[in-house]
């Protein structure tokens, strides 16, 4: 985790759900990335395709995180 982050979590009262959703949001991206780089690393092909999965749901996820962070989105304004 960067200071950078760690600055953005903590610019926020834990109060506020941005506190949250950036620590959240931080922690999906680790894992995705993690999943990703662990895809090489197996020779099964249904895990390979599960770790895959798992970083693309993650990626998503992030995204969904982002925008509410933004109010990017319809649903979160």
């Amino acid at each position: 985790m960067t200071s950078e982050t760690t600055q953005k979590r903590t610019q926020f009262a834990e109060s506020d759900s941005r506190h949250h959703t950036n620590k959240l949001k931080t922690m999906l991206q680790q894992t995705g990335k993690h999943a990703r780089e662990d895809v090489q690393k197996i020779e099964d092909p249904k895990a390979r395709a599960l770790f895959e999965v798992t970083a693309e749901v993650l990626e998503g996820l992030t995204k969904a995180f982002r925008d509410y962070e933004e109010k990017s989105e319809p649903a979160w304004r």
